[in-house]
């Protein structure tokens, strides 16, 4: 599957504004089409889930490849994903997670936190997320299985 084929959302309320902005320029330098679900400018009265349910939403009716969601620490961009059927999400930090996330757990919406995590380490974790894929062993597919069931 060819990068230049896959549509990345991403949002981010005031506390994750700049980063962002920032990773939208990445995306594109690396063959990917980010889709900007929000905030379009920089707003600190603005609420995280205002952007990030309907990022959400869209990864789960795979209106976009994956997703990337930014606030101030990741955390309340994380608890607003999950509360969408069908949406994997984690709040990542570091490498291993972010690939490692996407190959035994199926995450398909990564969050960051604008406050805590510095442009290049953003990149470094955005790649290794985009790039992995799903494994689908058997204990994978039987653990994904119990937590889809969770959504009924």
């Amino acid at each position: 599957m060819s990068n230049e084929s896959l549509k990345i959302g991403i949002c981010a309320d005031h506390g994750g504004f700049e980063l962002k902005e920032s990773l939208k320029r990445f995306l594109i330098r690396n063959q990917f089409e980010p889709v900007d679900f929000g905030a379009k400018e920089l707003d600190n009265a603005d609420d995280f889930p205002d952007y990030v349910i309907p990022l959400a939403r869209a990864v789960a009716s795979g209106a976009v490849f994956r997703g990337i969601a930014i606030c101030g620490s990741g955390v309340g961009a994380c608890i607003a994903a999950n509360k969408v059927p069908g949406v994997r999400a984690a709040l990542i930090t570091e490498y291993f997670s972010a690939h490692q996330g996407v190959e035994d757990d199926d995450m398909n919406l990564i969050c960051l936190g604008g406050r805590i995590t510095g442009y290049a380490s953003a990149e470094e974790l955005v790649l290794a997320f985009l790039n992995a894929r799903f494994i689908g062993a058997e204990k994978h597919l039987r653990r994904l299985h119990k937590i889809q069931n969770l959504e009924k």
